[in-house]
Parts: C-alpha cells; sequence; structure tokens
C-alpha cells in the first residue's frame, strides 16, 4: 500500500466545480467566531460540492488570510453570501423551500443516526456560535434540529467537527 501523489487523486479544477451539479445542501454559520472554523467550512462545503454557504452576522468572509490557511482555496470555489443576521438568512431561504436543520441540542431535537433526509429536498443546515450555539429565534424557525450523540465528558463538538460529521451522515444518506 502507498499514498496517492496529488495528480493520481483526479481532482477537479475551479471551473470543473463551479460547472458542477451540487448537493442539494446549503449551510448558515450563526455567528461563528473563529476564521478557521470559517476556512473548515469551506473546505468540507468544497470536499461535497455544496450548494452555498451563508456567513452571518459576525461570521467572517473572505478574502482573509487567516480563513484561507484551513479553506486551502476552497473559498474561491464554494459560493457564498454574507447576510447581516441569521434570520434573515432563514427567511429567505424558507420562501426558496429549503428545509430548515439546526444542529443544536433542543427539546425534541432528533439524534443524527435518527435523522432521515429525503432525498427529494433541499436542506439548509445551521451551525451556531462556538460559546453559545444557534440563536433561539433561528430554532424557533427551523423545521427541526438535529443533535449528534456524544458520549464523554464534554457538551459539544468543535463547529467544524459537527460540520463534517453532518455532511457525512447526510451525503451517506443520501448518495450510496
Amino acid at each position: 500500500m502507498r499514498k496517492l501523489k496529488l495528480e493520481e487523486l483526479n481532482r477537479i479544477s475551479t471551473v470543473e466545480f463551479k460547472e458542477k451539479t451540487k448537493t442539494p445542501v446549503v449551510l448558515v454559520l450563526d455567528n461563528i467566531r473563529s476564521l478557521h472554523n470559517v476556512g473548515a467550512a469551506f473546505r468540507t462545503g468544497d470536499a461535497f460540492l455544496i450548494h452555498k454557504i451563508y456567513l452571518c452576522g459576525i461570521t467572517g468572509t473572505p478574502p482573509n488570510r487567516e480563513l484561507h490557511k484551513s479553506a486551502l482555496g476552497a473559498e474561491d470555489t464554494v459560493e457564498w453570501e454574507h447576510v447581516a443576521n441569521s434570520t434573515e438568512a432563514i427567511k429567505k431561504l424558507q420562501l426558496e423551500r429549503w428545509k430548515i436543520i439546526s444542529i443544536e441540542q433542543a427539546e425534541g431535537s432528533i439524534p443524527l443516526q435518527h435523522f432521515i433526509p429525503e432525498k427529494s429536498e433541499r436542506y439548509c443546515f445551521v451551525f451556531g456560535n462556538e460559546v453559545f450555539g444557534v440563536e433561539d429565534a433561528v430554532i424557533e424557525l427551523s423545521d427541526a434540529c438535529v443533535e449528534i450523540p456524544q458520549f464523554g465528558t464534554k457538551h459539544s463538538f468543535n463547529v467544524s467537527v459537527s460540520m463534517g460529521i453532518v455532511l457525512w451522515d447526510y451525503f451517506v444518506k443520501t448518495r450510496f
């Protein structure tokens, strides 16, 4: 066994990425304060060929050197938009008929393993601030809250880790 060389990975170009049919998923980053987490959202979004990222409130935007350190250029491939506040973005997405799923520990939340996405639906996954989580007003507008089960002493994953878990779970359930 050997590690593949970069040229053997058959990665698509930025132009090819922009022309590809996207996964019917958008991310809403609700006041994410770490530029490394924002960059990770772009890189993960690129890996799963997502439709768009909404950067809301205090969430940093490209171009930004710190964001680029973890995005590694994915900020140039994944479509994004800055919106003044998360509820504004959610209301816009609702009008466009996206299913709003907040990733949050909430009363009545669905454990991730029990969340069954419908292949015919388009999903918006909302990820909240590293300290305060998803805004209460956004939770109230959501179609559901999904929670990633945890078994240790900590009560949350890093937001970028949560994005990877949720997107991989969605991809497995809808593509394989």
